[in-house]
């Protein structure tokens, strides 16, 4: 997979883009919209002053504002950028600031929720198109972002029952424009996928690491010490933002249970095969797997490096 972005667009997608948000993903979308001229100008709207204040120093944004209704005055685009928890409130305080035509959406990692928390504080004559881009690292914060994170990743887009074809279509449009693939499902469809692709991996990462927490003290220092791949892998999952991904469990609830409870049972069959020592059974398993991540490689969805494919950020 090429990590080289295409030619800038010869006109902008979006007039005015207000990202609200400015974390890994939304500064990684201020930066790809800049670099594509995807958006004619971007606005950056984030509670922190420290952030807006690194954000205009990195040249992301042309404006970063305190204030919700300053930062969607106007806008064309409003991408919500702030924890699945979070989307509810902010879509309360903006939505009275929205202009007639504005498109909002989202970078959830849940989707059912977030549309039952944003759309009825969204006015009449304001679209609304949620979207997950299937792309990140464990990094946060606006230094973390950089313009080729979706380049040949998956961005999934949920439009709620009777959303605008016009409005999916250009949303669709800017994130082809900044690299990604892009995918239309219903939101309970999606939240059920990534319960099982993103959501349950991460909670045993957590759960495994949590667990090696434990056992440190009793090992004095050999957990970390003698960490092989398959352990150092996990914490690289399980250092990712602890509010973004509470938010996630709480609100994909169902969709992880479930998956939990199917994972369960399938663990409970591999304790079988170990305990009465079915290595048929074992390496008839393990063959199955290899052949979804090798599925995984050929799909340009990773590469075959151990480290899960993990580039320097900076030369991208």
């Amino acid at each position: 997979m090429s990590d080289r972005m295409g030619p800038a667009l010869s006109e902008p997608i979006f007039n005015r883009v207000t990202i609200i948000g400015l974390g890994l993903i939304g500064s990684s979308i201020a930066r790809a919209a800049r670099r594509m001229n995807a958006a004619g100008e971007i606005v950056a709207a984030d509670a922190s002053e420290a952030v807006r204040a690194r954000v205009l120093e990195l040249g992301v944004a042309d404006r970063a504002e305190a204030s919700l209704a300053d930062a969607v005055k106007d806008a064309d685009l409003v991408v919500l950028c702030v924890p699945v928890g979070a989307n509810g409130a902010v879509a309360e305080a903006m939505g009275p600031h929205l202009k007639p035509g504005c498109i909002v959406s989202d970078v959830g990692s849940v989707k059912s929720a977030v549309v039952a928390a944003v759309a009825p504080h969204l006015p009449a004559g304001v679209g609304f198109v949620p979207a997950h881009p299937v792309a990140g690292t464990e990094h946060s914060g606006p230094d973390a972002g950089f313009a080729a994170l979706f380049l040949g990743r998956w961005c999934i887009l949920t439009p709620p029952e009777g959303a605008d074809p016009e409005h999916v279509a250009k949303v669709q449009t800017f994130w082809r424009a900044i690299g990604s693939n892009v995918e239309v499902m219903t939101p309970s469809h999606h939240d059920l996928v990534l319960a099982i692709t993103s959501h349950v991996p991460h909670l045993i990462a957590y759960n495994i690491v949590g667990t090696a927490a434990d056992l440190e003290e009793v090992t004095q220092s050999e957990v970390i010490k003698f960490s092989a791949g398959g352990f150092r892998d996990f914490t690289r999952i399980a250092a990712s933002d602890p509010t973004m991904w509470r938010d996630i469990f709480l609100h994909n609830k169902d969709a992880v249970l479930e998956m939990l409870g199917r994972f369960n049972e399938d663990l409970a069959a591999l304790q079988r095969m170990i305990r009465w020592g079915d290595g048929d059974g074992l390496f008839e398993l393990f063959t199955r797997t290899r052949a979804i991540r090798r599925g995984i490689i050929e799909q340009g969805q990773e590469t075959a490096a151990p480290d899960f494919g993990r580039r320097d950020a900076a030369g991208q």
